[in-house]
């Protein structure tokens, strides 16, 4: 069994989740590289330098997640920190095609249901399914940490403020699921505020990431900051906040 604490990071063989598997590494504990390709995992996993292990986990898939589950538990016998990283913000979007062109192609007027199904599958039943699979986990911990990587686009109030940058790109997909996530990270704080288990959403901000072609304007340490501090927090530390590394809280 494992003497040090465990951090899971699903989606961490590239972007924020690789950059917050390096830092956490850093820190002493033994990360869990998530990836729906092991091969890729792997490889993500030899560039930390620390205990890293990649992980194959699917986040839609059902049979998959059961398997990272039981993995951890027969190999480490514990998991202290889940950040919940994984994510897509589209199925169709072109080559070269800006943010904002691409939100002209998915207003609710016109966007594929497929895509909107499929955006969902990842970054809302997918974060509740690897919550459902990894609370056993969790729950034996002595301080577990749940961080769920959110965005700024979910939140209701600034995009019903016409003042708000990006207000226009708010719509069913991407932005929408994150809002829905935001709902299952105030739901699962509550069911959790009893255990001394922390649930909070972190907004990384417009990070230079394949998620949005490389045309974020963060820097992927800048965006990684605060899911890796809300991942470390003592036993003082809030539960069933958003947040963000400089502008700090966000509204829902």
């Amino acid at each position: 069994m494992n003497d040090k604490p465990v951090a899971l990071i699903t989606g961490a063989n590239q972007g924020i989740g690789l950059q917050v598997a390096r830092e956490l590494a850093a820190k002493g504990l033994t990360v869990l590289v998530g990836s729906r390709d092991l091969g890729r995992g792997e490889a993500a996993a030899r560039t930390i330098d620390g205990d890293a292990r990649a992980l194959q986990l699917d986040v839609t898939d059902a049979t998959s997640i059961a398997a990272a589950a039981a993995r951890i538990r027969a190999e480490l016998g514990r998991l202290d920190v889940l950040v919940q990283n994984a994510a897509i913000a589209h199925t169709s979007k072109q080559a070269g095609q800006t943010v904002e062109d691409h939100a002209r192609t998915t207003r609710p007027s016109n966007v594929s249901l497929d895509e909107v199904r499929a955006i969902w599958e990842t970054n809302v039943f997918g974060v509740l399914a690897v919550y459902q699979a990894m609370l056993p986990l969790l729950r034996e911990a002595p301080a577990a940490r749940i961080v769920n990587v959110s965005s700024g686009v979910g939140s209701l109030t600034r995009a019903s403020d016409p003042t708000t940058p990006y207000r226009s790109i708010f719509g069913p997909g991407y932005a929408a699921s994150k809002t829905a996530l935001n709902a299952l990270t105030v739901a699962m704080a509550i069911e959790l505020e009893s255990t001394g288990i922390k649930v909070n959403a972190v907004s990384p901000g417009f990070t230079r990431t394949n998620l949005n072609g490389y045309q974020g304007t963060e820097t992927v340490e800048e965006g990684a900051r605060e899911a890796v501090r809300v991942a470390l927090l003592g036993p003082d530390g809030p539960n069933g906040t958003f947040t963000h590394a400089t502008q700090g809280a966000i509204p829902w």
